[in-house]
């Protein structure tokens, strides 16, 4: 198992990067928070979980460990992989989903792409004792971009990297955009995305 990373950030998307760990690049699965705790730091350690499958090897990394320990819950139930578990990482920060695990709101966590209600339901019901023996989550730190084009094209390329249809995409963008005349944080435009379609 491959507990962390520790090396040079060589590429960062919102939903991945690519590692520089002495000459050998580590392409890792992130979450937005992830991503937005990440800014613009060159050097540093990531928690990883190595996803084992038949045809593919997949490490998703974190930079809190509480992050990488929430995701190990999630896709401890049945019917929530690492792709989901990612998804809902992405949607809600940990300590929102904490909060919402521990307040029993099904529609919050419902309210993730590819989260049904029973799915919803069953994350509540087999980890509200674990999150609530355990300390509170740090809070999700956001990033400012320098434009609004920019950061519409790196959501519009997360979006659909994690599922959403492109056109949608695009819609859900230009109309939250519209809405908004002050900066935007990539992380708060993709998660408003998510929430809409």
């Amino acid at each position: 198992m491959i507990a962390y990373l520790q090396g040079k950030l060589a590429y960062k998307e919102p939903t991945r990067l690519i590692m520089d760990v002495q000459g050998i690049g580590y392409e890792v699965k992130i979450s937005l928070h992830t991503y937005a705790a990440l800014k613009e730091e060159e050097n540093c350690r990531l928690f990883t979980y190595l996803h084992i499958k038949e045809d593919a090897h997949t490490l998703f990394g974190f930079k809190e460990l509480a992050e990488k320990k929430m995701f190990l819950d999630l896709i401890s139930i049945s019917g929530v992989g690492p792709g989901t578990g990612l998804m809902i990482l992405s949607s809600l920060n940990p300590e929102e989903l904490q909060q919402a695990i521990l307040n029993e709101e099904v529609r919050t966590i419902q309210a993730v792409k590819g989260v049904g209600a029973k799915t919803a339901q069953r994350i509540i019901l087999e980890l509200k004792d674990k999150i609530g023996k355990s300390d509170s989550l740090m809070a999700s730190s956001s990033i400012t971009a320098p434009s609004h084009n920019t950061v519409r094209n790196e959501a519009l390329s997360a979006l659909v990297t994690l599922g959403i249809n492109r056109s949608v995409a695009e819609k859900n963008l230009n109309t939250i955009l519209k809405s908004r005349s002050e900066n935007i944080s990539l992380e708060e435009l993709i998660k408003l995305a998510l929430k809409n379609s």
